[in-house]
């Protein structure tokens, strides 16, 4: 019944959030936090290459994953503009088995929310700490739903070239305050010159935790020097609910 990252919201997310967009300074900080890596790095939900790309032509070594076919292609076409030829592969993290091991991996803009569920993110979690190097850092951006209201309906319009544009409607369905996770439905219309030429729909779920325990669950699977920061000022403990949270951790 539902799309994930189909042809529309892809198109969309490439659209709004272009090659070397820094959302707020998340690519600057990475940057600085990487700069003593030698080794390999992966981006995980690489997307359609917004945060990879700055970072090749900084001159990192950076391959990417994601599950989603059409977001790959977007980012195969974006880095072949641009003369870059970076490992992506199409693989779901739950079940993730690259050929490398890596000095970093990162995952920023609160992508590892959308990980369904904590048994799933533990997971993952566990897969990243196999795919590091002894010693390898991990980097995970958190969010938290603070503006998270049931019911409310919103709806932006997005005006493309050649006479199209994409109308995107965003349902906040549901918050479980026990199992901490929000679903929000994204209906995503296509029109060219009037007429409606396609559709998709999402189910957007997000999944937040609590500082403490994040780190607890980080320490649980073997991580180290487990430092917590906000707003991409490293080591500064966050004080609101609608602050960037970035855990950065070392593999023990």
């Amino acid at each position: 019944m539902f799309s994930n990252y189909g042809k529309i919201s892809t198109e969309l997310y490439d659209f709004t959030k272009p090659v070397g967009t820094s959302i707020n300074g998340d690519i600057e900080y990475y940057m600085e936090r990487l700069k003593s890596v030698n080794g390999k790095v992966l981006e995980a939900g690489v997307g359609t290459g917004r945060f990879i790309i700055p970072l090749l032509e900084e001159g990192f070594t950076v391959d990417g994953v994601d599950y989603s076919n059409e977001m790959l292609q977007i980012c195969k076409e974006n880095c072949k503009e641009r003369k870059l030829k970076p490992n992506l592969y199409e693989a779901n993290l739950e079940s993730l088995q690259l050929p490398s091991k890596y000095e970093a991996i990162v995952m920023p803009t609160g992508s590892f929310c959308l990980i369904d569920g904590r048994k799933d993110g533990m997971t993952v979690l566990n897969n990243f700490k196999d795919h590091l190097e002894m010693g390898g850092r991990l980097i995970i951006d958190l969010l938290l739903p603070y503006d998270f209201k049931e019911g409310e309906i919103e709806t932006d319009v997005f005006t493309l070239p050649n006479d199209e544009g994409i109308i995107l409607e965003r349902r906040s369905d549901k918050i479980d305050w026990i199992n901490q996770t929000t679903t929000t439905y994204l209906k995503y219309e296509k029109w060219k010159l009037g007429k409606l030429i396609d559709t998709e729909l999402q189910k957007f779920p997000l999944t937040w935790y609590g500082m403490e325990e994040f780190r607890s669950i980080l320490k649980s699977l073997g991580f180290i020097n487990i430092t917590c920061s906000s707003n991409y000022v490293f080591e500064r403990y966050p004080v609101a609910s609608n602050e960037i949270i970035t855990f950065e951790a070392e593999k023990g």
